[in-house]
């Protein structure tokens, strides 16, 4: 296992996710009781399973199906799990020195992630496309996140916008 958020990287997280549900909130106009119907979590790598710890990305979604019969042919319920790859965040953030700072890049991830799931479950996205598919998935939720985190745009963010563009990885889809 690599490196891992500290207590106090856990808690700036677990805000950071907030603020990007609140902003992904009101970018989709998505209200407070329509998110908790929305099924997802996020997990640091300390938590996670070795199937959702990924090279080459700094957060990775997941979709997990429970179907009451195993050869019930509805999709059943499912939710998705946010894969925080806290060694690659901590390195990017190393790597740049004092150029990148952690907090703007986690909210842009976090975004980033959160966009994935509202598409994914307001069917604009499929996120059993093929890999192609997936790769103008990835452009058009780059684009979005952009749009989205607009309004909070300071030197920071924009820094992380133009060094994690859409020509690096942000995250991956995984079933």
């Amino acid at each position: 296992m690599g490196r891992c958020f500290s207590a106090e990287q856990i808690s700036l997280a677990g805000k950071t996710f907030s603020q990007a549900e609140k902003m992904a909130g009101s970018y989709f106009h998505i209200g407070p009781a329509e998110w908790k119907r929305r099924r997802y979590d996020v997990k640091t790598l300390a938590f996670l399973k070795e199937h959702e710890i990924r090279e080459g990305a700094f957060a990775h979604l997941c979709k997990y199906q429970l179907r009451k019969e195993p050869e019930a042919q509805s999709e059943g319920l499912h939710f998705y799990r946010i894969c925080l790859q806290d060694g690659r965040i901590l390195d990017a953030v190393e790597r740049a020195h004092s150029f990148i700072r952690l907090p703007p890049l986690l909210l842009y991830v976090a975004a980033h992630e959160l966009v994935h799931v509202v598409r994914f479950e307001q069917g604009e996205g499929n996120f059993d496309a093929a890999e192609e598919e997936k790769q103008d998935e990835e452009e058009t939720v780059h684009r979005i996140t952009r749009n989205l985190l607009k309004p909070v745009t300071d030197t920071d963010l924009n820094l992380v916008l133009d060094c994690f563009s859409s020509r690096y990885r942000i995250g991956d889809l995984v079933q």
